[in-house]
C-alpha cells in the first residue's frame, strides 16, 4: 500500500552540547539524518519521504545530506515548526490525500532497519494505526512533588514508545488538526491519535533502536553499527 514517510528532524540538539544540529552530526562519518533516509529509500512501498528541518537550514541538508548520498526516491525538505507535534502538522499538510499511509519517524533513530520498517506499514493495513516498541527492562516507580515513592508499577504492561509510528493517513490527520484546536500537547502521535478513541497496536520493536539525545547515545549507536557488520 502506497505510503509516505515524514521525518521530523527540526529538533535543535541543545542537550548534545555541540555547535551543529543533530541531523548532521557524524556517525561513523555519516549525517546522523542519513541513516533514516537510508532505510526509507529501501522500502518499495514507500512512495516520497519529506523531512522537516530547523528553519532555514532546508539548504544546508539539502547539500550535506540528500544531494551528498544521492537517494532514489524523491526527498522533499520543508522548515519545521517550534516543536516536533508542529513539525508533524507541517509534514502532514504535504501528504496528499489520496495516500493511504504515513509512517512518521524520527530524524534522530538512525538504526532503524528496512525490516521494521516494512513490519509496521504491514501491520498498519491491518490494524490502522501502530507504534514501534520494546518492553520496560527496569522497575518502575512513581513519586510525588517531593520524590517521595508512591508506587511500583507492574512492568509486565508497561513498554518503551519508539518511531516508526504509522497511521492511515486520515486518522494522524484528524487527530492533528483536533489536537491543534484545542489546544492538546502529546509526548508522541499515537497520544494524539489514542484520545480520539481509536486503538493502537504495538508491534515489536528493537532496543538497537534507540534515540540520539546525548553525546553518550552516539557512543553506543556506534557500537551498534560496529556490531552489524560483523
Amino acid at each position: 500500500m502506497k505510503t509516505i514517510a515524514i521525518v521530523p528532524a527540526a529538533g535543535a540538539g541543545e542537550r548534545m552540547g555541540t555547535g551543529r544540529k543533530k541531523p548532521y552530526l557524524l556517525l561513523n562519518n555519516r549525517p546522523l539524518l542519513y541513516y533514516s533516509l537510508a532505510a526509507l529509500d529501501n522500502i518499495p512501498s514507500i512512495a516520497q519521504i519529506i523531512v522537516a528541518v530547523y528553519p532555514g537550514e532546508e539548504r544546508i541538508c539539502q547539500r550535506e545530506v540528500t544531494e551528498k548520498f544521492h537517494f532514489k526516491k524523491s526527498i522533499q525538505i520543508i522548515p519545521g515548526g517550534k516543536s516536533r507535534q508542529e513539525s508533524v502538522r507541517r509534514l502532514l499538510e504535504r501528504v496528499p490525500e489520496d495516500i493511504p499511509l504515513v509512517l512518521i519517524h524520527d530524524g534522530a533513530r538512525p538504526l532503524i532497519t528496512p525490516e521494521l520498517l516494512k513490519q509496521a506499514i504491514a501491520e498498519t493495513i491491518v490494524w490502522k494505526a501502530t507504534v514501534l516498541a520494546v518492553p520496560v527492562k527496569d522497575t518502575i516507580k512513581s513519586a510525588n512533588d517531593t520524590l517521595q515513592i508512591e508506587k511500583t508499577l507492574s512492568r509486565e504492561q508497561l513498554w518503551a514508545i519508539q518511531t516508526p509510528q504509522t497511521f492511515e493517513r486520515s486518522v494522524i490527520w484528524e487527530a492533528h488538526q483536533r489536537a491543534s484546536q484545542e489546544g492538546f500537547i502529546g509526548t508522541d502521535d499515537a497520544a494524539l491519535v489514542e484520545r480520539m478513541g481509536v486503538r493502537v497496536k504495538i508491534i515489536m520493536g528493537s532496543y538497537d533502536n534507540i534515540k540520539i539525545t546525548t553525546p553518550e547515545d552516539l557512543i553506543v549507536a556506534e557500537a551498534i553499527l560496529k556490531n552489524r557488520k560483523k
